[in-house]
């Protein structure tokens, strides 16, 4: 079960990390998606804030157990946040979408586990 929690937890670090650095560089996919969702560009960087917040308490997790749970619990609730910002746009491209909730919530079920 060990095994499960820390691969689970580093992958969900690795695709959070990297999807809040590209917001917070201005990378052009965040900013396409923000567009396509109907989201002001001026959020990608604070929504790219929240996704490093959620990488590192998943890290923190390490030390402190509680806050990699509710680090894992808050990148499920972007997530489910994000769905409905999709929806809302008519955008039903959730391919990536489905990768990233799904890997947040199984992190989740293992930390709880």
């Amino acid at each position: 079960m060990f095994t499960a929690y820390l691969t689970l937890t580093l992958l969900a670090v690795a695709f959070t990390g990297s999807a809040a650095v590209a917001n917070l560089i201005g990378h052009a996919y965040p900013k396409k998606e923000a567009d396509r969702n109907r989201i002001p560009r001026s959020w990608v960087r604070p929504l790219g804030i929240l996704l490093g917040a959620g990488a590192l308490g998943l890290l923190a997790g390490f030390v402190v157990p509680i806050l990699g749970t509710l680090a894992a619990a808050g990148l499920v609730l972007y997530f489910v946040v994000a769905l409905g910002a999709h929806v809302r746009a008519g955008n039903y491209r959730l391919g990536a979408w489905v990768v990233y909730f799904g890997l947040c919530l199984a992190t989740l079920t293992v930390h709880l586990a």
